[in-house]
């Protein structure tokens, strides 16, 4: 798909949004108080949010302050940014769903399972870092060395579609989280790295959700096949990052779990063609 000005994509974003709320009432009509509909609506606030991939800034604040300066006219009932930011978190439920919504065109019943490191300081902070500890936030070691931080789980279709992420502390090991992961589909072929080796996951995924796990334990002789196939999910990954995936800005755990999911929509709009990279 040829570029589309970033106007066009705000408008891309904003009527995704906004159809899927209408289609789906029970999740918009989520609030129990007087002021149901409020004047700034949710898709807008929603909006906003995702237009951080689209202007490539490092943090929301960024995002809101541009859309507020090149296109105010568009939200004549926009609100401060502290009370944006607080209504975006409040709605990140319905950010998650939209992971989901943003799929398009699955085909093949193959996926890719990985874990990637969210560090949250420098390592030369590693001795005296606070941030998040009491989230979670702790060390966990990568192919590039410890980190302290989070991982994030993804489960990635062969098409490059995030269908399912999952955030923990960085010590989490990948075997843990993978029968979350791989929750949402059933009757697939999932490649992984030696991270989800062990015949007790093997048995236990393909007897809960008939899904056949492969790593390069399972078959030795097409180790060079299974990993060739399993670039794919780097290469969701590094789009991902490019995105600032990896750079931190939150204060809390929501909100960094917020703006990854955000990004994680950005991504599968753009892999739908609703928006371009």
């Amino acid at each position: 798909m040829d570029n589309i000005s970033v106007s066009d994509q705000l408008l891309g974003i904003y009527v995704f949004v906004d159809d899927y709320l209408k289609a789906h009432p029970p999740v918009s009509q989520w609030r129990r108080s007087p002021n149901s509909r409020p004047a700034f609506s949710d898709a807008e606030v929603i909006t906003i949010g995702l237009m951080q991939g689209v202007f490539g800034c490092q943090t929301l604040k960024k995002a809101y302050l541009l859309v507020a300066c090149l296109f105010g006219s568009a939200f004549p009932k926009l609100c401060c940014y502290k009370e944006w930011l607080r209504r975006l978190h409040r709605l990140t439920p319905i950010v998650g769903r939209l992971i989901w919504a943003a799929l398009a065109g699955l085909g093949e019943n193959i996926y890719l399972v990985d874990g990637k490191p969210i560090p949250i300081c420098k390592p030369i902070r590693h001795g005296r870092v606070r941030l998040m500890r009491e989230d979670g936030a702790y060390f966990g070691k990568s192919s590039t060395g410890w980190f302290f931080g989070f991982k994030l789980h993804a489960l990635v279709h062969i098409s490059g579609q995030i269908v399912c992420a999952i955030l923990t502390p960085a010590n989490w090991p990948e075997r843990k989280v993978a029968q979350a992961l791989v929750e949402p589909i059933e009757g697939a072929i999932v490649l992984a790295d030696l991270g989800y080796r062990g015949q007790e996951l093997e048995t236990a995924v393909f007897n809960e959700n008939a899904i056949v796990l492969i790593t390069p334990q399972t078959y030795p002789q097409k180790r060079a096949l299974i990993s060739s196939v399993r670039e794919r999910v780097e290469t969701t990954f590094s789009q991902l990052w490019m995105h600032f995936i990896d750079r931190v800005f939150s204060r809390s755990w929501n909100g960094l779990w917020n703006t990854i999911k955000l990004k994680i929509v950005h991504h599968n709009l753009c892999k739908a063609g609703i928006i371009t990279a």
